[in-house]
């Protein structure tokens, strides 16, 4: 690790540690902040003394925020970032810089999304509304050994709320501006006998979006969802709680990718080319960083459906736990994207329009067992298998001007000579799929050496079945198809692998409130296939699994009387054989093609704080410096973009990031019971790149976002009013920028205007 950066950071080690003494004369309950569960270890542990670095945010809070999918952990938690893009499929999640970045459903996230302890196999699959949260647990860095698949950069773990055996419901109405955003809310739940509980809870939204397609008039990059969750609590005896559960989510959004520049910079050398042909196609719209026009003849949008059932069963042995959750997943989606971007055909830029098909569903059993806890070892072991099943047809329409020979580059845009646009089905169709079956045992042990002092030790053997099946066809002689795509040819491929990840380390209690560890770790991801739409013999081969080794220290701490948790954690982490995507040249067409990219390294620091100093006020806020950079790059033959990427960051990694938060409550005691609720938030990033091939136009500046909230509660009789405004400065910014052939496009964030909002919400018990 970093020398300076480890003296800097010790100087906070040891500043916490000096306020400890003070922690325990200075006690008081009222006001204090309350003690916070989590299952990072697999059983229910204080946050406070788990020897892992660990983010949490309520599911309240994220309902209040208006942040209820997956994607706004990334404003929540300072480690985490979120790639958009117009279909869910290829969005990703990242921690400490590391996620996956590709289309090919032959790779698994680094990010594993685990609901109620059900991973989810796919990418995008979970970036669905997420409906009845009790909390969002962030484990920051590998985390192979208890969760093993796809968790090689660490783990979101959801946990939903319990059913409460008191009748009792609500109904949560939320408007808000800029786009016209409707979200509905409602839930009921209650007892069904001496034994049974249940919930349901239930979702519709829509909003209109907030970018203009100018060859219409229509507003886009908006959603329609609609969903529903039912969860059944069953205690058919003191020895065994049954959970049952239901979801579905219906999605339907039109997110664009829009213009933001016509100009490009080339990395290294830093060669500047214009396009104004595409500048004068793509006009009235102007392009530009803060563009949010598009001028495109098709509707760009997905269609998702994405459901699922699971159970899991507890039964106390005496007092160890046996646990058995089974579940099944299935999730369909289909996507229409306008490649070409623009409202007509022109002589050099012919009209391509795709559609992809995607049908997913997924297997797995977990079986595992508990030891009680406070005797010499502690320990959680069990088995675990997965099937998933991926099947997609993608297919790609391209009509062109007869006998064009305009160069893209060409000063002004030629539209086609009336009735000489003819059809060439110049890609045709696609249809591909993989196959993954995944063994595994695992286990992790604590050995409480002393009342203070605490060895850990944990292992997970993982056998990998991975298989895929390509097969390309066309419906017409193709013109200009690019050599090495087989064109009525198929392939077929599969690879088993054994891999092995695990934790060891050490915790410290230093007093009865500050608690240290250091451990290290050994992450997995399973080897993969690049299977795309244009699969080429090239891509056959199987890439090899992706290994880490990581280290990390931490300080966890409650000071002040437990008005004050402060924890720290330091890390240092080494990637071989990670797995991304590069550009590559197909003839003269560039692709994106999914490589071992060689050795990456992940290191920096993080910090997050809860201060309560009054009963009505809390504070709190985290802070990351994360050196994300790419060591020793494994360049393509082909290669279409520059190799001299080694020292350069890693994508969608920010080098600081941190957020605060503030709540004030104020008692208006002349109207009774009612609250006044003051909030506030502020998160900021440094500059991010978004390519690792480190395109100068794929840089999105430094920018920070400011949102705040006021609130009527009424407790007793289940009232909330509030009302909200979102990015008060007005900022504007992009959650995607990607250099093409001849432009820059960006991915237009909710946020990327001011906008202001109210929120009711009714309980009733």
């Amino acid at each position: 690790m970093n020398t300076s950066l480890s003296l800097r950071l010790g100087i906070v080690y040891a500043l916490l540690g000096a306020s400890a003494a003070h922690a325990a004369d200075n006690a008081d309950v009222e006001g204090t902040l309350e003690q916070v569960i989590v299952s990072a270890t697999r059983r229910d542990e204080d946050l406070q003394r788990v020897p892992l670095a660990v983010s949490i945010v309520s599911g309240a809070d994220l309902e209040r925020a208006n942040r209820t999918a997956v994607g706004a952990l990334a404003t929540e938690v300072p480690t985490v970032n979120f790639r958009t893009q117009s279909s869910n499929k290829d969005t990703s999640l990242f921690i400490r810089g590391v996620g996956t970045i590709s289309t090919s459903p032959g790779v698994e996230s680094s990010v594993s999304t685990v609901i109620d302890g059900v991973v989810y196999g796919a990418r995008g699959q979970a970036t669905l509304d997420l409906l009845d949260l009790e909390r969002v647990e962030v484990l920051r860095g590998p985390q192979g050994t208890l969760f093993g698949k796809n968790a090689s950069a660490g783990v979101v773990s959801i946990v939903t709320r319990t059913p409460d055996a008191e009748t009792a419901g609500y109904v949560d109405v939320s408007y808000f501006g800029g786009g016209d955003e409707l979200r509905v809310r409602s839930g009921l739940s209650g007892a069904l006998s001496d034994s049974v509980t249940a919930s349901l809870t239930g979702l519709y939204a829509t909003y209109d979006g907030n970018v203009t397609n100018v060859y219409n008039g229509e507003t886009v990059n908006g959603y329609r969802h609609t969903g529903a969750r039912a969860k059944f609590a069953i205690e058919p005896s003191d020895d065994i709680k049954i959970s049952l559960s239901a979801d579905f989510v219906h999605s339907n959004d039109n997110v664009p990718t829009v213009i933001a520049g016509t100009t490009l910079t080339a990395y290294p050398s830093g060669v500047v080319t214009q396009n104004p042909g595409f500048a004068a196609a793509v006009g009235p719209v102007v392009p530009g960083p803060e563009n949010r026009r598009i001028n495109s003849d098709m509707n760009t949008h997905v269609e998702d459906d994405n459901w699922g059932v699971s159970g899991q069963v507890d039964w106390s042995l005496g007092d160890y736990t046996l646990t058995s959750i089974t579940a099944y997943r299935s999730w369909q989606n289909t996507q229409f994207q306008d490649g070409d971007r623009l409202s007509q055909i022109y002589q050099q830029f012919p009209r391509s329009h795709d559609r992809g098909d995607l049908d997913f569903e997924q297997y797995s059993q977990e079986l595992r067992i508990a030891s009680p806890q406070g005797g010499l070892i502690d320990y959680v072991a069990g088995l675990y298998w997965f099937r998933g099943v991926d099947e997609e047809t993608y297919r790609r329409n391209v009509t062109r001007c007869t006998g064009s020979t305009t160069p893209a580059i060409a000063p002004g845009a030629i539209p086609c000579v009336a009735g000489s646009a003819t059809f060439i089905d110049d890609f045709g169709r696609a249809d591909y799929g993989t196959r993954n079956t995944n063994y595994a045992a695992f286990g992790e042990a604590t050995f409480n050496i002393t009342g203070d002092f605490r060895a850990i030790l944990g292992a997970r053997w993982t056998h990998d079945n991975l298989s895929y099946n390509h097969a390309r066809v066309s419906s017409a002689t193709p013109t200009n198809s690019p050599p090495g795509i087989r064109i009525g040819y198929a392939s077929f491929g599969s690879h088993s692998e054994d891999g092995y990840s695990g934790r060891t380390g050490v915790q410290y209690d230093l007093t009865d409130s500050i608690t240290s560890y250091a451990t290290y770790s050994r992450g997995y991801k399973g080897p993969a296939y690049n299977v795309y739409f244009n699969m080429q013999a090239i891509d056959t081969p199987v890439l090899a699994p992706e290994e880490s080794d990581s280290y990390e220290v931490g300080l966890k701490s409650r000071l002040f009387g437990n008005r004050v948790t402060a924890n720290l954690a330091l890390f240092d982490t080494t990637y071989d054989n990670y797995q991304a995507n590069f550009f590559d040249l197909v003839g003269t067409s560039v692709v994106t093609r999914l490589i071992n990219a060689g050795e990456v390294n992940t290191r920096g620091a993080e910090v997050d704080f809860t201060v309560r100093p009054l009963p009505q006020l809390t504070l709190s806020g985290g802070l990351a410096y994360i050196e994300a950079r790419i060591e020793d790059f494994n360049c393509p033959p082909g290669a279409a973009s520059s190799c001299a990427v080694n020292g350069k960051p890693l994508p969608y990694s920010p080098d600081w990031k941190g957020n605060v938060r503030g709540n004030y409550t104020i008692p208006l005691s002349a109207l009774g019971n009612w609250d006044l609720e003051l909030g506030t938030d502020y998160s900021w990033q440094s500059d991010t790149q978004y390519d690792i091939a480190q395109a100068p136009d794929a840089i999105q500046d430094a920018y920070g976002i400011w949102n705040a909230s006021v609130a009527f509660v009424e407790a007793e009789q289940g009232w909330r009013a509030s009302v909200l405004v979102k990015n008060i400065t007005d900022q504007s910014y992009s959650t995607f920028l990607g250099a093409g052939a001849n432009n820059i496009t960006r991915v237009v964030p909710r946020d990327d205007r001011r906008y202001f909002g109210i929120s009711v919400r009714k309980d009733f018990r």
